[in-house]
């Protein structure tokens, strides 16, 4: 198999390579990444080799998309702005990377007849309410984007799902709940609060902390990924979740203690703009027609496997740390 990652140098995208790198030997990888803040050459360190390259480019190049995708047999497509704080501040970029970079490569992939399979999030559906916590989204979930951040990726969810019916294009969509784990930027909640607390600052909370996230381990995402290219239905719609639902307060105070902090040194800030209250994924059909299960079912050890990373990994982290900080500073955040 030739396979093309789009935004394969960032948090997910890199779990991903290196997830196939290790596990299927008999896979070319072509990564395609522009290399912003989100993307970091050395989240591939050991990966760049005979049998992966990194090409530096941007996905809404038609002439470079063309060129790889006609290299190419399957295209995974993370690539994406993704931070609801970022495209509260720059929606255009959102719109943009999100639904023009899309395009481009649906594009591609229909004049290639490429395989293609679009990584999407379960903020595309908007919120739940808070009780009962059984209810959950399911592929049948109304379209309810509640950010210019999920609005963009409900965009390019359709964008898929209209390229399958008018022109054939063999693709299928998945909708992730929140990931955690090994190189995921310091600016996105987990890592946030562990790098403050490693550099002596306090986490920083949210509105009353109350919000929920179902949360999965991003090996467990690579492995629901590759089920999908394998074995997936073309045309359908695959949600994956590991049925952890946690508010974001039990997150920090978790965090706190196996940082050996008392549970109450953290911070409340002001909330963000249009905060979904709740999240929460139905993934019995990925279960059900794929056999795909989670193996990291104990959260608060893949917490601590996460604070051990980001504790041995200082370096990746610390050159980035004031800056990030700085920026929340100037929303009193």
């Amino acid at each position: 198999m030739k396979l093309l990652i789009t935004g394969g140098a960032g948090f997910i995208g890199a779990n991903f390579v290196r997830y196939v790198y290790i596990n299927h030997p008999d896979v070319a990888i072509t990564i395609l990444d522009k290399l912003t803040y989100a993307g970091n050459r050395v989240n591939l360190t050991g990966l760049l080799k005979a049998r992966v390259r990194l090409v530096v480019g941007d996905i809404t190049d038609e002439s470079l998309v063309d060129t790889l995708m006609s290299q190419t047999d399957v295209c995974v497509h993370f690539a994406a702005e993704s931070h609801n704080d970022n495209a509260l501040v720059h929606p255009k970029e959102f719109l943009q990377s999100n639904v023009i970079g899309t395009y481009t490569l649906l594009e591609a992939a229909r004049k290639y007849q490429v395989r293609f399979h679009h990584v999407s999030t379960d903020e595309v559906y908007g919120q739940l309410p808070l009780e009962p916590k059984s209810a959950k989204f399911t592929t049948s979930s109304r379209y309810a984007p509640s950010s210019p951040y999920s609005a963009t990726k409900a965009a390019s969810d359709m964008l898929v799902q209209g390229w399958v019916r008018s022109f054939h294009v063999r693709a299928t969509i998945s909708n992730c709940s929140n990931n955690y784990g090994p190189y995921q930027h310091i600016e996105k909640f987990i890592p946030r609060q562990i790098t403050n607390i490693l550099s002596g600052r306090r986490p920083k909370l949210y509105g009353s902390g109350k919000n929920v996230r179902d949360w999965i381990h991003v090996e467990d995402h690579s492995r629901a990924i590759w089920a999908i290219i394998t074995r997936g239905h073309i045309g359908e719609t695959y949600l994956i979740g590991a049925d952890e639902q946690h508010s974001n307060l039990e997150v920090v105070e978790t965090l706190l203690q196996l940082m050996g902090q008392p549970s109450d040194a953290f911070d409340y800030v002001a909330d963000r703009p249009g905060h979904d209250a709740r999240y929460a994924i139905d993934a019995s059909k990925i279960r059900r027609e794929l056999g795909w299960t989670p193996l990291h079912t104990d959260f608060k050890g893949g917490l601590a496997q996460t604070i051990d990373w980001y504790q041995q990994h200082c370096d990746w982290w610390q050159n980035q740390k004031r800056a990030v900080e700085a920026r929340y500073a100037q929303h009193d955040q």
